[in-house]
């Protein structure tokens, strides 16, 4: 499952796809905002629906990703030729959003997270205990503490504490101690190995013992909840009255924090609610993309006064 290299040709399945652009309601000179450009699934269907009047900015930390997605959005820019929207790639986290957007200037935004496909099969990256690699786990690899660090150099209480928070795993005292005992500990076989041994699968588990573990590690690594708490405060400062957002997540931890955000702003007046349950995918896509299994997709619309509802 490991691919050797992630050449130009490659394409992600973008994930609730058509769900989203009608969440989006992308339209003809609008400017929208993909936070996750990835390798640009969402944004080159995005690009062909704004027009030569449009924009679409798009950010993304990973350095790869970013001239992969490069590469493709200028093939679809050739394509429309004179049709073809503004495009503003920018090479940072999306928590850096107000930096380089301006208020009430978004007409749409949107953002799928997580780790990619991309980052996930190649071993290099060291998301995935599927292939042996070293443990990195950066999604920006410019910057910023390697999963190793973490895994190396916590105490055994934080490691603990962490694999349990962002991890949701019950064992996780039990996983920290056989951690701590098997340092130091540098490749993802080595760390999945030793999680395995700790806290083997149990009859009723779906996934790998070291899943839950690996979740937490890389969600420290990247800081992505913080990441999305950022981006959730500045989405109603950034768009329109009437405009809208479309949030992809994939595990409990993150689909809590939007669906919370989203409902504390519906009663404060700030957003209408599009989706009273998360919009997942159906059974051909599951079927066709088995990373859409798992996704969620809520989505809201600016209310056009924001004043607090009495």
């Amino acid at each position: 499952m490991t691919k050797a290299s992630v050449g130009p040709n490659v394409r992600h399945v973008p994930v609730l796809l058509t769900e989203t652009l009608e969440f989006l309601r992308v339209q003809p000179g609008s400017t929208i905002a993909d936070c996750t450009l990835g390798l640009a699934g969402h944004s080159a269907e995005i690009a062909r629906r704004l027009g030569p009047k449009g924009r679409l900015i798009a950010f993304d930390r990973d350095p790869q990703a970013l001239a992969l997605a490069k590469a493709r959005l200028d093939e679809v820019c050739s394509e429309l030729g004179s049709e073809a929207p503004r495009i503003v790639l920018i090479g940072e986290a999306f928590s850096s959003i107000e930096r380089h957007v301006e208020p009430a200037s978004l007409d749409g935004l949107l953002a799928d997270f997580g780790v990619s496909s991309m980052q996930l099969n190649e071993a290099p990256r060291g998301f995935s205990f599927m292939a042996d690699g070293p443990l990195d786990m950066r999604m920006d690899t410019r910057s910023g503490l390697t999963a190793e660090q973490v895994v190396n150099e916590e105490n055994e209480g934080e490691l603990a504490n962490l694999i349990y928070e962002y991890g949701e795993e019950r064992r996780s005292r039990r996983i920290a101690r056989a951690i701590v005992r098997g340092r130091p500990v540098t490749t993802t076989a080595q760390l999945a190995r030793i999680v395995a041994q700790a806290a083997p699968a149990m009859k009723q588990d779906k996934i790998h013992p070291a899943t839950r573990t690996f979740q937490a590690i890389r969600i420290v690594v990247n800081r992505e909840l913080d990441e999305i708490r950022d981006l959730l405060e500045a989405a109603p400062k950034l768009l329109k009255p009437s405009g809208r957002v479309a949030l992809i997540s994939f595990h409990s931890l993150e689909d809590r924090l939007v669906k919370d955000s989203l409902r504390e702003g519906a009663h404060k007046g700030i957003w209408n609610l599009l989706t009273k349950k998360p919009a997942t995918a159906a059974e051909e896509e599951t079927e066709r993309n088995p990373r859409s299994r798992s996704a969620k997709l809520r989505a809201a619309e600016k209310e056009v006064s924001t004043n607090r509802r009495r």
